[in-house]
């Protein structure tokens, strides 16, 4: 897709892509186990692991760049924003709060500029529509034995 490229030219700028790709890949394990957690401690092995990976995107991800590839939303960016929009309704399934502004500013602000590009905007899930859903999986799972 010439028009729209998910991935950069330059040869290291599509390295660096494909491995926040892959970290958003690897990482998004940490916020289902979050869900899924029953224990307390347990969970908060997982809180850990889920901020760790906040702060590496937060910190070396996105630096002062708008998208983590630059001034436009790439393969890494749609491949962590699914990362981060599960996080937040696991959050509001849960109660837990980890993705703070005060905590996060350019993450919360990546996520804000990524919802208001047009296409995302247009096709993302109702979010009381999966806050629901996933409060009655959430439900079943700490009932079931």
């Amino acid at each position: 897709w010439p028009e729209h490229p998910l991935l950069p030219k330059d040869a290291q700028e599509r390295a660096t892509a494909r491995f926040w790709a892959k970290f958003a890949e690897d990482k998004v394990t940490c916020v289902w186990k979050f869900f899924y957690s029953r224990g307390e401690e347990h969970g908060e092995e997982d809180k850990k692991e889920i901020l760790e990976m906040l702060r590496s995107i937060e910190e070396h991800g996105l630096g002062e760049k708008k998208f983590l590839g630059g001034d436009t939303i790439g393969l890494a960016d749609l491949a962590f924003f699914v990362v981060v929009h599960w996080l937040g309704v696991i959050e509001d399934v849960t109660g837990v709060k980890l993705l703070e502004a005060h905590k996060f500013p350019r993450l919360v602000a990546w996520i804000h500029d990524f919802k208001e590009v047009g296409v995302i905007k247009e096709n993302l899930p109702d979010p009381e529509k999966m806050v629901a859903f996933f409060k009655r999986v959430r439900e079943k799972i700490q009932t079931s034995a």
